[in-house]
């Protein structure tokens, strides 16, 4: 299993975009499973999930590891996936939920540490605007270390996007000054 896959194909993300397809993900995370045990953690029929598991194979996100008897056990590809389309239509709808979601989850954690969030709403906008902006901006970059099959181990990962968020830092300033202003760190 690598640590960390890059997506940046319209099409594999598109495929992530389907509900239970991402929750075979999660679940695969938490250890290896047989179409059976997907079947009953999602609450779906194992046609459907077979299926799904083997567009997910195809798309090689996930890989079958081992046989138990008559049943194959499948395994993430990777620890960790970073999502990282260039925007596309078939994929707008999606990579919006997702960064709304992501912006969500950020502002959760702050207010979980205690720190005063002045108004929600904003703090909301400002950070899916921010979220967006790294994304796109950073596509070049990412999509290059993509197809030059590098492996990136989880903490390269981390550095590496602290990198591109700092190469953009300039550009978002007034961004981070209204995010202090809504905020008291």
């Amino acid at each position: 299993m690598k640590e960390v896959i890059i997506i940046t194909d319209p099409e594999v993300v598109k495929l992530l975009s389907d509900p239970t397809r991402f929750k075979i993900l999660q679940f695969l995370r938490a250890r290896p499973m047989t179409i059976n045990e997907l079947s009953d953690a999602t609450s779906k029929d194992r046609t459907t999930i077979y299926r799904h598991v083997k567009a997910l194979e195809k798309a090689g996100l996930i890989e079958e590891i081992e046989n138990r008897g008559n049943e194959k056990v499948y395994a993430r590809a990777a620890r960790l996936f970073l999502v990282k389309a260039d925007p596309h239509e078939s994929i707008e709808e999606f990579r919006e939920a997702y960064i709304q979601i992501e912006a969500e989850k950020l502002v959760n954690v702050l207010e979980k540490a205690g720190f005063k969030v002045k108004d929600r709403k904003k703090l909301l906008e400002l950070a899916s605007e921010v979220m967006n902006a790294i994304e796109v901006n950073s596509q070049p970059v990412i999509k290059r270390l993509s197809e030059s099959g590098i492996d990136l181990s989880e903490i390269e990962l981390f550095h590496l996007l602290n990198m591109l968020v700092f190469l953009q830092s300039c550009e978002l300033c007034e961004k981070a000054k209204e995010v202090k202003k809504l905020v008291e760190f």
